[in-house]
């Protein structure tokens, strides 16, 4: 069990809590992206990489909004991509001059076990918390998940 001093949440504004869980998911998330070094494949490749295996096939333009890169970023992205048979390009039935970048089984493949060695590596940090504090971060996840998913 991690024991640390607290200030009640109450006595917090929005902004310092605001504050305090945009350090902890980044310090949150560079830690679980140690994992990824296992695939071979480079964060921004992964990050793309999952936007095509969650979120479906996509134009390069698309795929370059979702990830906030410029199209001549995401180009080389894809490309990368390509060589190591992780996605491929598909012209579109309906328009040939449309291309959509979709993700191969292989991409597939590759993305779960991306996604499970971080869940694992998470996993392994919260097996030394309180079931109280499990609770607390399990109804966080939850709030959390509301907020974005109202979010204008």
């Amino acid at each position: 069990m991690l024991k640390s001093k607290r200030k009640s949440a109450q006595h917090r504004s929005a902004a310092e809590i605001a504050d305090r869980v945009h350090s902890a998911a980044i310090h949150l998330l560079r830690r679980v992206r140690r994992e990824d070094s296992v695939s071979g494949e480079a964060p921004a490749r992964l990050s793309a990489l999952s936007v095509l295996v969650f979120g479906g096939p996509k134009t390069l333009g698309d795929l370059a909004a979702a990830e906030q890169v410029k199209p001549p970023t995401m180009t080389r992205i894809v490309a990368g991509l390509q060589r190591t048979g992780l996605a491929r390009r598909v012209v579109d039935d309906s328009d040939s001059r449309r291309i959509c970048v979709h993700a191969t089984a292989k991409g597939v493949r590759v993305l779960q076990n991306a996604r499970k060695r971080r869940i694992d590596a998470l996993a392994r940090g919260f097996s030394r918390l309180s079931q109280a504090d499990l609770s607390a971060i399990d109804r966080a996840a939850e709030i959390l998940k509301d907020l974005l998913r109202d979010w204008n």
